[in-house]
């Protein structure tokens, strides 16, 4: 058999369900645990969205495709995949609120109205359009906080450059005033964030800077405890290292400082408070990390799903929960970002191996 998949490989030949079963036999998910395959040949899935209907929505980043993804018969395998939207601007963020799909591209907000009903050919408008059109760090993720309000994230248009207040934010926009305000600073690059369930506080990733060597400075996880705090960059990374371009006469005690530093490079994206009830209780309410991995690193790191177990708003414990993704220095996965299916499993998107992944507990 391998030598079959060898050759394929070589011509050229393997389908998508051949390779995303290869790369699913590499992982290992948790004791307790089982991951399968939701659905393959999603091109460059990104963030993931399901609505109350349970359709599955996945925007995309390269591939500037959102699409909808369907399990009629509820066997935690879907059966028609329809490309809702093609042709976007780096799509890579979604949120769905009262029925309608909002979509994050590079320059501007767009809303799908009651996407469950009309997911052939549907109509979109524009909700906002005064987005930085920088592609460097411009792709999204989106979520509606408690409040009511979309969260945006802009990223920095470069590896390291000056404070620009249209850039390293992470803003809050009234959807229905159009009224846009900064909530978080100094932030060089979040593709992924939630709320925690029982405090609401905002709790996000962030990539540190490259070129400063293979193992600083750490990625970061954050909580933001009150509206406008500056998280460092340019100036200062991960609460500790002060950047030899910007950082000249700055105090590191003035930038808040992150919940966890994460190895360098690990490239933390999507992350997700579990509040399902499929799980043990345990992991109620604890976060997922989604390591996307490194790309210029000596030696690859990240390339897994991590578990950050949180005790009163502080990080105590951090463990793999998927490995697998990457070994001796090759790559077979990329994990992105998470959602919960009404079962209470998870799902995973691989931007990748174009895959979504649904881990499930084996109950005794």
């Amino acid at each position: 058999m391998k030598k079959l998949l060898g050759s394929l490989l070589l011509l050229g030949l393997t389908t998508a369900p051949v390779m995303a079963k290869n790369i699913l036999d590499k992982l290992t998910v948790a004791p307790g645990f089982e991951i399968s395959l939701f659905a393959n040949d999603v091109e460059n899935a990104r963030q993931i969205a399901v609505s109350k209907k349970g359709i599955v929505y996945v925007g995309s980043r390269k591939a500037g495709n959102v699409y909808a993804l369907i399990d009629h018969n509820s066997d935690g395998v879907a059966d028609k995949k329809i490309v809702v939207a093609k042709g976007l601007n780096m799509p890579s963020g979604i949120a769905i609120k009262d029925g309608d799909l909002y979509v994050g591209e590079v320059h501007r907000i767009i809303r799908f109205k009651n996407i469950d009903t009309q997911l052939k050919d549907p109509k979109f408008d524009v909700v906002y359009d005064a987005l930085p059109s920088e592609r460097h760090h411009g792709w999204k993720f989106l979520r509606f906080a408690p409040t009511g309000e979309l969260i945006i994230p802009v990223g920095v248009p470069c590896n390291i450059c000056a404070e620009d207040e249209r850039f390293g934010r992470i803003f809050a926009l009234n959807v229905e005033t159009k009224q846009i305000k900064t909530i978080a600073k100094g932030v060089r690059n979040t593709v992924g964030f939630d709320f925690h369930p029982a405090t609401q506080a905002l709790w996000f990733s962030d990539n540190g800077r490259d070129m400063m060597g293979d193992d600083i400075p750490p990625d970061e996880l954050n909580r933001a405890t009150q509206e406008g705090e500056h998280f460092g960059f340019p100036y200062v990374h991960a609460g500790a290292i002060i950047d030899p371009e910007f950082g000249e006469g700055k105090n590191i005690a003035d930038y808040t400082s992150p919940a966890l530093a994460l190895a360098a490079h690990v490239a933390p994206l999507g992350i997700h408070f579990y509040n399902g009830k499929q799980f043990p209780a345990s992991y109620k309410q604890q976060l997922f990390v989604a390591e996307h991995g490194s790309w210029n690193r000596s030696k690859k790191s990240g390339y897994k799903v991590g578990l950050a177990t949180i005790e009163v708003g502080r990080v105590t414990k951090y463990t793999p929960f998927i490995t697998g993704f990457m070994k001796d220095e090759t790559t077979f996965g990329r994990p992105v970002a998470f959602a919960e299916l009404g079962d209470g499993s998870l799902l995973v998107s691989d931007d990748y191996a174009n895959v979504i992944y649904r881990v499930s507990y084996k109950k005794n």
